[in-house]
């Protein structure tokens, strides 16, 4: 099934979506009863309760669609054995601009299954962990309508719907062993890794695209070269407010494999991606409502796979050069400056955020890569939970590129507000809005705005 055909039965969802949505809305009144509930316990005399009693399931408070399985969860968390199964769903659509807004509209998301075994806690080995992360997803996103190789919403690409046969199987998406060492200042892992977003170039106020902004533009600097492949990643924390790590990576594995394998963990080329990030994290403000933090990093990449050089061809009579062993850098910063109280586990408050990446622009199509913004957590009263964010991202090509292969080459600016309601512990909605200016950045696409909600539901 080809792309325009699944969107011309793209209406065919509407039942599905409908059926979410309701399902949405049910919980809508779940912080009001809840503030109910607080007040009339109030009002009566505390009873003397049982460690054996359990709690009875409350769809609208519990953190978990399902609760606690009957018993079963907390039983694996005892043994040690955390499965955490969630979903994202998104409904995207391009209204105005772009290459296409005929049928551009995509019903796309991922279910994750994520299993982590505490051999510390099995009494096997201190400090140690397994985790593995099996994935599936569906639909192949808008960016093809926008214009721009960056979809507007996160899309893994994968062919089909979810209820579909040739939809992708579940894959394991990654997996590694952590070890903890001189009371977790050293932090070793192994496996199969993603070096964007999971390790380096994190950000505290911006997120991903999981829980706050969308567009891949606020999620990690996009000059730094992504990698999931197998390999080796060393954190250290000399003190409480710096940090260092680095990793090396295998850049050859294929997208889907898993690397468990020995053809495909560190076949080929003895090569490997490597990253390295300098991190302080200090509290630099202090209020009446207690200190605000903050995360400053500086970071680097070294990328070894050949890559071509920007150059015109003249009609073949030129031949294509190529060069090895790039390297780029890059700065991520982000800073709590308004806290609403002083209790060190509540996020309400003002964070702001600042991104800016360089890579050379012979061989690389973007040249510099920056995004600004912030977010509040908890403005509307009553709606602690609730998370408002809006953002700016500028992505710049390559002078070289334009000189020597498109001269309506240029920049990419992109402008994001979203607003994450949390319906219930484990439900949480957010519809989201974006303008893009020269998707692509080129100058012959029209500015497009785009929507779009997310569904993330815990289970």
């Amino acid at each position: 099934m080809n792309a325009s055909s699944r969107r011309q039965g793209c209406p065919s969802l509407s039942p599905v979506f409908l059926i979410i949505m309701l399902l949405m809305a049910m919980p809508a009144f779940a912080q009001e009863q809840k503030a109910e509930a607080a007040a009339e316990t109030t009002e009566v005399t505390t009873t003397a309760v049982t460690e054996t009693e359990a709690e009875p399931f409350d769809i609208l408070t519990s953190k978990q669609a399902f609760g606690d399985w009957f018993g079963l969860r907390p039983a694996l968390l005892d043994a040690g054995i955390t499965f955490r199964p969630r979903a994202w769903f998104y409904y995207e659509q391009n209204f105005r601009g772009g290459d296409n807004t005929h049928n551009a509209q995509e019903f796309t998301g991922d279910f994750r299954y994520d299993v982590e075994l505490d051999f510390g806690k099995m009494g096997l080995i201190p400090n140690a962990t397994f985790y593995l992360r099996a994935i599936q997803s569906f639909g192949d996103g808008i960016g093809g309508d926008v214009g721009t190789p960056r979809a507007p919403y996160f899309s893994s690409g994968s062919p089909g719907d979810w209820w579909y046969s040739d939809s992708r199987p579940i894959r394991i998406d990654k997996w590694w062993w952590r070890q903890r060492f001189l009371d977790d200042r050293i932090e070793v892992r192994l496996g199969r890794m993603l070096n964007v977003i999971d390790l380096f170039d994190q950000n505290a106020v911006a997120g991903n695209h999981a829980v706050a902004f969308m567009n891949r533009s606020f999620n990690y600097n996009l000059t730094i070269p992504v990698v999931r492949g197998g390999g080796a990643f060393v954190k250290v924390w000399p003190v409480d407010w710096l940090y260092f790590q680095m990793s090396a990576l295998d850049p050859d594995l294929p997208g889907y494999r898993t690397g468990f394998d020995t053809d495909t963990l560190f076949h080929g080329p003895a090569r490997f991606m490597g990253n390295w990030e300098f991190g302080i994290l200090p509290k630099w403000f202090s209020s009446a409502n207690g200190a605000l933090p903050g995360n400053y990093r500086f970071g680097f990449w070294y990328d070894p796979r050949s890559k071509a050089i920007y150059r015109d061809s003249l009609g073949g009579a030129r031949a294509t050069r190529f060069k090895n062993d790039d390297v780029g850098w890059y700065l991520s910063f982000d800073q709590m400056i308004y806290k609403e109280n002083n209790d060190p586990k509540d996020k309400q408050g003002l964070g702001v955020f600042a991104r800016y990446g360089f890579a050379h622009g012979d061989a690389n199509l973007l040249r510099h890569a920056w995004s600004l913004g912030g977010t509040y957590r908890g403005l509307i009263p009553n709606r602690d939970k609730d998370l408002l964010g809006f953002g700016v991202a500028q992505n710049i090509l390559s002078t070289q590129y334009r000189h020597e292969i498109d001269s309506r080459a240029d920049r990419e600016t992109i402008y994001e507000l979203f607003y994450a309601i949390e319906l219930t512990p484990w439900l949480t909605l957010t519809p989201d809005l974006q303008v893009i200016t020269n998707p692509g950045g080129t100058k012959d696409d029209r500015d497009a705005i785009v929507g779009g909600i997310r569904a993330m539901i815990e289970f």
